[in-house]
């Protein structure tokens, strides 16, 4: 069973992926967030990067709607979404492979000068391109860092894990996406 705390931040996921506020998350909502990322970055059409962010993401939203579809509509309802984060949260060690390229493509997405570390102004940056105030991701970057100046892969992909399966509020993986509203 999904306490609240971990439902909470599931939904909150869910909701920032539902680009259109549908209920669901669907394609075209992957889609969406890959011309975000793209515009973001300053890639367009044609571009090799724009090209990788697309066939990511679209690769990623396969493989979910593959794995969390149960009724096979098309769309991932929130039921769903809890339902396959769980079983991650329960054995984080047998993740589908999509789950892993999530993670590399967030973290990727977040070390924009590629240097293997994010820093405070690369977080910032992209979590306020989504939505997050500032000072909000700032303050997230801090407590998700436990105060370093950077987090690297190797530690990116632990606060991952925790992010799906910690029960502590406190927990620093709960700020990898740039907020602790939950």
């Amino acid at each position: 069973m999904v306490s609240d705390f971990r439902k909470k931040k599931l939904l909150f996921l869910h909701r920032f992926f539902d680009k259109d506020a549908s209920g669901a998350v669907e394609k075209q909502d992957f889609e969406q967030a890959a011309e975000n990322i793209s515009k973001l970055r300053g890639w367009k059409q044609g571009d090799a990067k724009y090209k990788e962010t697309f066939d990511t993401l679209l690769k990623v939203w396969s493989d979910l709607e593959r794995v969390a579809d149960a009724d096979k509509d098309g769309s991932v309802t929130a039921d769903e979404w809890i339902a396959m984060w769980d079983a991650f949260a329960q054995n984080p060690s047998s993740a589908h492979a999509w789950q892993s390229e999530y993670c590399k493509f967030i973290f990727r997405l977040q070390d924009a000068t590629g240097d293997g570390a994010i820093d405070n102004e690369e977080f910032s940056t992209v979590c306020v391109s989504f939505g997050r105030s500032k000072e909000e991701a700032v303050s997230a970057f801090q407590k998700m860092s436990k105060g370093k100046s950077t987090v690297s892969w190797t530690e990116f992909q632990e606060l991952w894990r925790e992010f799906f399966a910690a029960e502590d509020p406190s927990a620093p993986g709960n700020y990898i996406f740039g907020t602790s509203a939950f």
